[in-house]
């Protein structure tokens, strides 16, 4: 065993299962020495040589337990997301061993998706999944670094951003009464819980009265997207609604047929109301954005909007926290009564300001 200089870098060099091994340590002979004791240590109790010692596994056949992983820990949307952007880095990355997939590797794989004529989000959504993979791969004694650590995600355009006026709101539920009810007969309530609590279509179709606690007034999602559990405050427009609402005698689900299974979709019925409301580029989604940007329009502050909405990172509330044309004038305007403080009037009758000198 023995440590030796090439350039500016210290190597190791050594033996290990009558194999010879030469590692490169960097630019300090000291931390080389420290290495290579370590090393010895480590062969003469014939312990696994952590950072020295990659194991050779084929990224194919990791991800395979990467989907374990997935399928057992995170929701099933984030799941499904995982197997989508697997099915696109096995191609590129399946032959490799873990240990052969570099940044460089990984920019190269990002310039080829973007050829493609793939979205930066869809190439970042797949960027995001691999680091995930490393970092679980390095926790579990697999490899010793993550390639993507220090890889940037490409810059995103803004996402689609559309909300309900307050006259939408009205015309649609007003369009609602007037549809077929049939599979759409729990829609009104539906789309009231959504306007009033930000929650996703699924989270409202798979609510359970066990959800639901009157006394406190709050409403529990077990199943998030990012597979938390999530409580919401009823307002006083959620509880009566959710009063009201009959009970199948023999479900648990809030809105069931009348077998008592839960309703899988109520996108035809939201679509026909939509129609009639003259409402036009509108997803059910969009009750979602309806909500937090009226409750920014409204004095409520980001971090509260935050928590009710259940986002990890306040970079996606900010998202969602728009404002209309018509509040950021009113915002300005309240600037007009402090201005009078420093001598300056308006004249109503042409519109024109006047300076006082």
């Amino acid at each position: 065993m023995a440590i030796y200089q090439k350039g500016k870098n210290w190597y190791i060099d050594y033996y290990f299962k009558g194999r010879r091994k030469r590692k490169k340590v960097g630019p300090s002979k000291k931390l080389a020495e420290t290495v290579l004791g370590d090393v010895q240590v480590k062969i003469a109790k014939r312990e696994y040589l952590g950072i020295l010692e990659e194991k050779k596994i084929l990224f194919e056949d990791f991800i395979e337990t990467y989907k374990e992983y997935s399928k057992a820990n995170k929701a099933r949307n984030s799941y499904e997301r995982d197997l989508t952007s697997l099915n696109s880095l096995k191609p590129v990355f399946g032959s490799l061993f873990l240990f052969e997939i570099t940044p460089q590797a990984v920019e190269e794989y990002k310039a080829k998706r973007l050829q493609e004529g793939v979205t930066p989000a869809t190439i970042n959504r797949e960027v995001s999944c691999l680091k995930h993979i490393f970092n679980k791969a390095i926790e579990w004694g697999v490899v010793s670094k993550n390639p993507v650590k220090g890889v940037r995600l490409l810059k995103e355009p803004p996402g689609r951003i559309r909300y309900l006026e307050v006259d939408e709101v009205e015309r649609l539920l007003t369009a609602i009464d007037s549809i077929p009810k049939g599979a759409g007969r729990y829609l009104k309530p539906i789309v009231i819980i959504a306007l009033n609590t930000g929650l996703r279509k699924q989270e409202i179709l798979k609510l359970k009265w066990k959800n639901i606690n009157f006394n406190e007034r709050k409403i529990t999602v077990e199943r998030t997207k990012t597979n938390d559990i999530r409580t919401i405050p009823m307002n006083e427009t959620i509880y009566q609604e959710l009063r009201k609402m009959p009970r199948h005698i023999e479900s648990e689900y809030v809105f069931c047929n009348k077998q008592g299974v839960p309703y899988g979709n109520v996108r035809k019925s939201f679509e026909s109301a939509l129609e009639a409301a003259k409402i036009k580029d509108f997803r059910f989604h969009d009750l979602r954005h309806t909500f937090a940007s009226h409750l920014v329009m409204n004095g409520s502050d980001i971090r509260t909007v935050q928590q009710l909405m259940g986002h990890k990172e306040i970079k996606m509330t900010m998202r969602y926290s728009h404002l209309s044309k018509a509040h950021l004038q009113d915002a300005v305007g309240k600037l007009d009564n402090l201005w009078t403080l420093f001598g300056h009037q308006r004249d109503l009758s042409n519109s024109e300001t006047l300076v006082s000198h």
